[in-house]
């Protein structure tokens, strides 16, 4: 994937979740060498959002690209930033797949509570 199509579906991604009535906080929100994506809030949960994107399932689904070291990655950053900003609410991890394919509009998959920083 380029960083070209990667950045184009955390845009749609963003805004997919806005509609969906998330409030962004941060988007590509860096803490050393870690990132996380999205930053959002909704329902007094804070809500960290890996987006995946990709322009065909030959390697498996966008959301399946969301390896058990990458939760790592993402649940450490996660950490670093709830630390800075002092919040004490709940975090939920999602992660939204983009998929790409010529001649249809981007299909865009969001699971909610993709995965735990316990286990």
């Amino acid at each position: 994937m380029s960083k070209k199509t990667g950045d184009k579906g955390e845009k749609i991604a963003a805004t997919y979740l806005n509609k969906k009535g998330y409030s962004i906080l941060h988007t590509n929100w860096r803490y050393q060498h870690l990132e996380l994506d999205i930053v959002a809030k909704k329902d007094d949960l804070l809500i960290v959002v890996e987006v995946k994107s990709g322009n065909s399932v030959d390697f498996g689904d966008p959301h399946e690209w969301v390896t058990r070291k990458k939760q790592k990655r993402v649940i450490n950053a996660a950490d670093a930033y709830v630390t800075e900003y002092n919040i004490e609410t709940e975090t939920r991890f999602d992660v939204v797949a983009i998929l790409f394919t010529s001649g249809t509009a981007p299909q865009v998959t969001h699971i909610e509570d993709a995965f735990s920083p316990i286990g």
